[in-house]
């Protein structure tokens, strides 16, 4: 669906910054939010777990797409 780059530079636009990595996984933060983990592997992310990064950051299918 979506290469796990994208979605990240979609967040640090959006205010979250990265705080660390450990292996394959970025850790991600926001001053007023809840942290994120994001896979980075080689390839999409599945589409469930893209919907549920997004759910979990505040934001929308169509907040993204707009952006």
């Amino acid at each position: 669906m979506v290469p796990a780059r994208e979605l990240i530079r979609f967040l640090l636009r959006h205010g979250y910054r990265k705080v660390r990595q450990a292996g394959s996984h970025l850790i991600l933060e926001h001053p007023t939010r809840k942290p994120l983990v994001i896979p980075v592997h080689a390839g999409d992310l599945p589409k469930g777990l893209f919907l549920k990064i997004l759910k979990d950051a505040d934001f929308t299918l169509e907040d993204f797409r707009r952006d």
